[in-house]
């Protein structure tokens, strides 16, 4: 049995963020689409996920509201904001550098 890797810390905000660029989602959905994206070699907790999506809501990153769902429950559904994607791009950038370095020292 093989264990799943830990996100480096930061992480779960660029995934949260690249998920809701393509459109709003309610908490449940953000995991799945992360857990599914990723075949599942990423599992997000509940634990992790709203105090993340509360950070960032407070950072401005991304907006809530509540909504009813086509099951009728009421659900808060996340959207970016202009800050969020401004976020978004910064952190792609710089995860980008950052994984190129590391290739380049794994394959030396």
């Amino acid at each position: 049995m093989t264990s799943r890797p830990s996100l480096p810390q930061g992480t779960l905000d660029l995934l949260v963020l690249r998920t809701l660029a393509a459109g709003p989602r309610h908490g449940y959905a953000i995991a799945r689409w992360i857990e599914d994206t990723t075949t599942d070699v990423l599992r997000i907790e509940e634990g992790s996920l709203y105090p993340a999506l509360y950070r960032m809501e407070r950072r401005e990153w991304i907006s809530a509201e509540w909504a009813r769902s086509e099951l009728g429950k009421d659900i808060k559904l996340y959207a970016l904001t202009a800050k969020g994607r401004a976020e978004l791009r910064a952190r792609t950038a710089e995860w980008g550098q950052l994984t190129e370095a590391v290739t380049k020292v794994l394959q030396a």
